[in-house]
């Protein structure tokens, strides 16, 4: 059975060059579905310090020592470096392989194979390669079927809940979408019977194991930042985060999530300038509004458009001027949404708009009377401030720069 970007030692023994050297299994027969990342030869006394972990070692066994201690301590360290399996080839060194190397490899669980026939060392290394190569980009072509699907999902009118969804039934496991800090954005399960898990209780149960994740994710799971958020290149807008609930992840589905990853930040990001585009649109009708360019007729099917359907009662027009320093430099949909988040305990109507080039954030609230126009413009002013430290351009990592300004108006 082939494993996730690799082959097995059983693979390889099935391999032909392999096969042709008539290979007997002679000690670690239950492990040899260990993943074999390389295939390497060597006849040298110190070869385990060249190897990283995973190789197939072949030789014939001349640095294998001529006594017990000296075997026991060869393959002793070749255990210790975590390499999958040991292939002595019989031959003038060793016509059997000595009681010390295979119970030193029965000990150290290390799948010991000796060879009958002699093989040339560089077929087998060719054909083992190939195949772990060709492996490599079947999960290649794996990950890329998914990237199209998410593609082919959006191009239908598709959004983040169907891309994920996808990710989820690929890895047949729950799939997540957090903020930077922490926050769900978006969860998507897998399965539609009794013992399908459901996404929201998971993540409950996720977040009560962790505070902030201060203790690490999970074991077993996959995070993969989705890029673009922030005021630095390659700052996270995001984290797809998925838990391994119904099987293991293996890392085709980390090669998937990656991809996918992609396409959300290009989601992300056209939702993001759509955002901001909205927001200038209603800071532009504001501006115009407040300079006369809208007449008094007009003004109220133009708000209705833009979404503001105050009362009979009068209307508070505010202004938040922004020092340059404070300027969000392209992420003025953030600290939009962060203000109206604010603004939502209010409880009154609100048309807020952005305007970029003067550093502004006009908005328009609707009164249920005159009389609550101090109370109201107080709670207002602290929304402000509240969001544009919620947005991240203020407090101490803003320590120098000026204050806004909020500028209410009058009868």
């Amino acid at each position: 059975m082939e494993t996730q970007g690799g082959i097995t030692v059983q693979r390889a023994l099935e391999l032909p060059a392999l096969r042709g050297g008539l290979p007997e299994v002679v000690a670690g027969g239950d492990r040899l579905n260990r993943t074999v990342r390389w295939v390497h030869a060597g006849e040298v006394p110190n070869i385990a310090s060249l190897l990283k972990g995973g190789e197939l070692l072949l030789t014939t066994g001349l640095g294998l020592g001529t006594r017990p201690a000296e075997q026991r301590a060869f393959v002793h360290r070749l255990a210790e470096r975590g390499i999958a399996a040991l292939v002595v080839e019989l031959g003038p060194r060793f016509t059997r392989l000595p009681a010390s190397i295979v119970e030193a490899a029965r000990a150290a669980g290390l799948p010991l194979i000796q060879l009958h026939r002699e093989v040339p060392f560089v077929s087998v290394t060719e054909e083992v390669h190939t195949e772990i190569v060709n492996g490599h980009y079947a999960l290649l072509r794996q990950a890329e079927e998914v990237y199209r699907q998410c593609t082919r999902a959006l191009l239908e009118g598709g959004g983040i809940p169907q891309v994920l969804g996808i990710l989820a039934d690929f890895t047949a496991n729950p799939v997540f979408l957090e903020t930077a800090d922490g926050r769900l954005l978006y969860a998507a399960g897998t399965g539609t019977g009794p013992a399908a898990a459901d996404p929201l209780q998971v993540w409950e149960g996720l977040r009560g194991q962790r505070s902030a994740r201060e203790a690490g994710p999970p074991s077993g799971s996959v995070l993969v930042d989705v890029p673009g958020g922030g005021h630095g290149a390659g700052a996270v807008r995001a984290r797809l985060v998925l838990l391994a609930v119904s099987g293991p992840l293996l890392p085709v589905h980390r090669m998937a999530a990656e991809r996918a990853a992609g396409v959300l930040a290009v989601v992300l990001m056209q939702a993001r300038q759509e955002e901001e585009l909205a927001a200038r649109g209603r800071g532009d009708f504001l501006t115009d509004l407040a300079e006369g360019r809208i007449t008094a007729e007009d003004a109220p099917a133009q708000a209705k458009v833009l979404g503001f359907r105050p009362g009979d009662g009068p209307l508070l027009p505010v202004v938040m001027r922004l020092a340059p320093e404070l300027h969000p430099s392209g992420n003025w949909a953030l600290l939009a949404r962060a203000v109206l988040e604010e603004l939502a305990s209010v409880g009154v109507p609100v048309l807020l708009g952005v305007r970029p080039v003067e550093g502004r954030v006009p908005l328009l609230l609707g009164l249920r009377s005159e009389s609550e126009r101090t109370a109201v413009a107080d709670r207002v002013a602290a929304a402000l401030r509240a969001g544009l430290e919620r947005a991240g351009m203020a407090g101490p990592a803003r320590a120098g720069a000026h204050p806004p300004v909020v500028v209410v108006g009058v009868p």
